[in-house]
């Protein structure tokens, strides 16, 4: 079960690696005012939805759901129901505006400080 685990939380990550590599690679087109939310950023945020689901599920499982900070949990998911939102709603508009890959990155950086940072 604890493989299974770390293999979800490497997926996870991967996801994170995908929405803000994707974020990272539109500045370019930021500054050229052509930007959009490429599929990249979309499979990033869904795979973080999904895997994060399953890592708060496997929890309990390992024994490990007392230790569970839920609040912690509860912030994440809203952030990152926020980055899926503003996704989904932007997706197939070229040029996005000006604010949305910047919100999404901040979005996402916040979601990767608060699991690192808040214990």
């Amino acid at each position: 079960m604890e493989i299974l685990k770390n293999i979800v939380l490497a997926l996870h990550i991967i996801g994170v690696a995908a929405l803000l590599g994707g974020v990272l690679y539109q500045i370019k087109a930021m500054r050229a005012g052509e930007a959009r939310v490429l599929p990249a950023i979309m499979h990033g945020a869904w795979t973080m939805l999904v895997t994060g689901l399953i890592l708060v599920g496997l929890q309990y499982p390992l024994g490990l759901g007392d230790d569970l900070n839920n609040t912690k949990i509860a912030v994440k998911l809203v952030i990152l129901i926020a980055i899926v939102v503003i996704g989904l709603v932007h997706r197939k508009k070229t040029p996005v505006a000006g604010w949305v890959l910047p919100t999404l990155g901040v979005l996402t950086t916040a979601n990767v400080v608060i699991a690192t940072v808040w214990h």
